[in-house]
């Protein structure tokens, strides 16, 4: 899916870490901190089922893409029922879009409404794609990403998770995990 997307290998394992990292930290139990690091190396995989070249275009998305992108979460959730993987975890890539302010999709589910796992895996997922090269527009550095996050808090990001991953030290290459060596086994069945 990295690459697919067009990211460095290894972007899915640090999306994991940083949720796992929050998660951690805002007392989650570890069975569903299981849920969200599968659903974390898995969220886009909608993303790749579409194989939408657009994805990986060196413009802004058009109105029109940006439509037909937004039904890569009920895609992926749908994806990752195939791979019968736990309900928690399809419904945690389902809501990985949602807002905290209502306006995120597919559900336009807003504030708590929004499980705790998909309101840690939006703020690890738009961290990580904020600091990577993207076809469209450089990285952005650790400071400026942590300010738009802040910026964004209460609009798009819960800002208790916000203020959490204030306070995680982030190491430079996220670590290899079990779940991530589990994902890689169950995904080499996908097709």
């Amino acid at each position: 899916m990295d690459e697919f997307e067009g990211y460095a290998a290894g972007q899915a394992s640090r999306v994991a870490w940083i949720a796992d990292a929050l998660a951690e930290k805002l007392g989650v139990a570890s069975r569903d901190r299981e849920f969200l690091e599968q659903a974390a190396l898995l969220h886009d995989i909608g993303e790749m089922r579409m194989a939408r070249e657009y994805i990986r275009a060196d413009h802004a998305l058009t109105a029109h893409e940006r439509l037909d992108l937004e039904r890569h979460p009920v895609i992926g959730e749908q994806e990752i029922a195939k791979l019968e993987l736990p309900k928690s975890t399809q419904l945690i890539v389902r809501w990985h879009h949602e807002w905290w302010n209502g306006s995120g999709y597919p559900d336009h589910l807003e504030t708590e409404q929004i499980p705790l796992s998909a309101r840690i895996l939006r703020v690890a997922d738009s961290y990580c794609s904020l600091t990577a090269d993207r076809p469209w527009r450089r990285a952005m550095s650790d400071d400026a990403a942590r300010r738009h996050l802040a910026e964004w808090a209460a609009i798009e990001f819960d800002p208790a998770i916000v203020l959490t991953f204030r306070d995680i030290t982030l190491p430079q290459d996220a670590p290899q995990t079990d779940v991530e060596e589990e994902a890689a086994s169950i995904f080499s069945s996908y097709r």
